[in-house]
């Protein structure tokens, strides 16, 4: 019984550590599929909560990071779908969090873009939106494929037919 207690201490000592290790992750997939401060809350709690649900299957032969945000971008895609069933409208980024331009807001062209690209993104489907958040973080399309649970060929067709979307509607 002793035993046991001191490993679930353990495990919970442990997934504290990963979790704070790699909370930006939690944020980054909040922020892309929330709507607002509140809502970005909740559903990074809610992904802390799958995550701790989770972590007893994690194979720690993976990367603790892709496992992360497979169970991240799985909770945010289906917290969207369930909003779209309830009558919600898609989830736009925020436009605060990636702000380009500076105090003075010396670069309005860059900052232009910029939004463009945020306006694409949130119009994206959530597979879609979850491969831009990859490519953005510079994931492989290996790790791409397989955060997402698709093939490698399917990550990296799908990335360059957005490629090309973005060069022909922004």
């Amino acid at each position: 019984m002793e035993q046991t207690a001191t490993m679930a201490i353990d495990n919970r000592e442990q997934f504290g550590a990963l979790l704070e290790k790699h909370r930006g992750i939690v944020f980054k997939v909040a922020n892309t599929y929330a709507r607002n401060a509140d809502d970005r809350a909740d559903l990074a709690q809610e992904i802390a909560a799958q995550l701790w649900r989770a972590y007893p299957r994690y194979d720690p032969e993976r990367a603790f990071s892709t496992w992360m945000y497979r169970i991240a971008l799985n909770v945010a895609i289906s917290q969207v779908r369930s909003s779209v069933q309830r009558g919600a409208h898609s989830v736009p980024l925020d436009e605060t969090l990636h702000d380009v331009a500076d105090e003075n807001g010396a670069d309005h062209e860059a900052d232009q873009r910029v939004r463009a690209l945020h306006r694409f993104i949130s119009q994206l489907d959530g597979l879609n939106r979850a491969l831009m958040l990859l490519y953005l973080e510079d994931r492989s399309y290996r790790e791409m494929a397989d955060i997402l649970g698709i093939t490698e060929t399917n990550a990296t067709t799908k990335i360059s037919r957005l490629k090309q979307r973005i060069r022909t509607e922004i």
